[in-house]
């Protein structure tokens, strides 16, 4: 099986040169952090976006510099490999400041990749015509556009080169239920992927990754088919030592992107810590199913007393806004508990696929309306029309209402609990949209 996956263009440049200005612009969205100040993008956004007919991905990456919060000299190998996953360059620079060292750094950087790029000269503003600001820029060769992002200019200019660079041809790899290991360091993460793919002798064939790509393998287990990325361990923002791990993070969120299920593998002799609950709420942001894997159960059982009981409070205490989160206990050195990992997994899988008709969907929310009072907007009674599942994964649904905005975050929650009740949807996490219905 496989699918068309959209070619990607990758935003360089030093920090603070408005490469989350251009991210916005081209993706329409304000999902970038944009601030008047140097290193503001930690993390890697990867956002889809059409233009004139055309689809494709965007990358707004962390400013290249030789500061001790960029990216080191040691490191600079590893964004090459990053960028070897993309397969066009926006290189990005500040025309007021014209040339600094860091410049040449990412030129370098880019250079290295052989990729097709360009340089965008940005901030050009009226104080000069704006082939005056690309005059210091020709080293970088000859293909240079002068822009504004932060006013609109010359962003479609951007766009005409990106589109006429792009082809027409897609990268085709290959489809199945995509399962992310993500964890801590030191979890177990690893040994888990190696005794799946590794000692069962599972593997069928590998899927070309880079250092900076979750590294991804087709296996089969009990019969059906799966695509598992492995990913580095991530730590707190804080405790990022240098660019290869800032690089890691990058690398985990977007396998958790590209993922229909997540593992998330705990030490179980240390129990859930909160940096696992962050990892969980970062999965959450991306919409996942997520299960949770208590790796080095052979371990815990010498080191605690009723091992699963008290790993289950450490879970219900740290993770409480997540109640329902499915447990699996394994021991990926000896391979105990698989069975019933992957039991759960096809449970979840099942969840995730279910279609809920209109009809069964507005007999059941008549009745439950019925049994909590609708909000009140202003002085009016929010009423429902009806309610309809969208086509995503997990399940997604839409409810028409006179006022939208009068729907609180805690009745959603409460018509998300009834829907997980009555159709056996616990531990899947849903959203409800609440739409204005038409003509009104």
């Amino acid at each position: 099986m496989s699918y068309q996956k959209l070619k990607r263009v990758a935003l360089v440049g030093r920090p603070n040169v408005g490469k989350s200005t251009l991210f916005n612009r081209l993706t329409r969205s304000r999902k970038a952090v944009v601030k008047d100040e140097p290193g503001v993008t930690r993390d890697i956004q990867i956002e889809p976006t059409e233009w004139w007919g055309k689809s494709f991905e965007v990358v707004d990456t962390g400013g290249i510099s030789e500061g001790k919060d960029g990216f080191t000299p040691l490191i600079r190998e590893t964004v090459v490999d990053f960028l070897n996953s993309v397969d066009l360059v926006i290189f990005v620079v500040d025309g007021r400041a014209g040339i600094v060292p860091e410049d040449r750094v990412a030129y370098r950087t880019i250079k290295a990749t052989g990729l097709p790029f360009v340089t965008v000269v940005n901030k050009c503003d009226r104080t000069l015509e704006p082939d005056e600001y690309l005059a210091d820029f020709y080293e970088f060769g000859e293909d240079l556009i002068p822009a504004a992002f932060e006013r609109d200019y010359n962003v479609d200019v951007v766009v005409e080169w990106l589109l006429a660079h792009l082809g027409d041809k897609e990268h085709t790899v290959r489809d199945g239920f995509r399962l992310a290991i993500v964890g801590k360091p030191n979890a177990g993460k690893s040994s888990l992927a190696n005794r799946l793919l590794g000692e069962k002798r599972m593997l069928v064939s590998e899927l070309a990754g880079t250092t900076v790509d979750a590294v991804e393998a087709e296996f089969e287990f009990n019969g059906k088919e799966y695509i598992l990325a492995d990913t580095a361990g991530l730590r707190r923002a804080g405790k990022q030592k240098d660019g290869v791990e800032v690089l890691s993070g990058f690398k985990t969120r977007d396998a958790v992107h590209k993922s229909d299920l997540i593992l998330l593998v705990i030490d179980g002799t240390q129990g859930p810590s909160h940096q696992d609950s962050r990892i969980i709420e970062m999965c959450l942001e991306e919409h996942k199913a997520i299960i949770v894997v208590a790796n080095k159960t052979d371990l815990g059982r010498e080191q605690h007393e009723n091992f699963r009981d008290w790993f289950r409070e450490r879970v219900e205490r740290e993770f409480h806004y997540f109640s329902d989160i499915p447990l699996a206990f394994v021991s990926a050195k000896n391979g105990t508990g698989l069975e019933e990992l992957f039991r759960k997994i096809e449970d979840l899988r099942e969840k995730l696929a279910i279609r809920i008709s209109t009809s069964k969907l507005n007999k059941f929310f008549t009745e439950v309306i019925k049994q909590a009072p609708s909000p009140v907007y202003r002085t009016e009674n929010v009423k429902f029309y009806y309610l309809t599942q969208t086509n995503q994964s997990p399940p997604s649904f839409i409810a028409f209402a006179n006022h939208p905005d009068g729907v609180t975050p805690a009745y959603r929650r409460f018509l998300i609990r009834k829907i997980q009740e009555q159709w056996d949807l616990k531990g899947v996490p849903m959203r409800i949209f609440v739409m204005k219905k038409g003509g009104e």
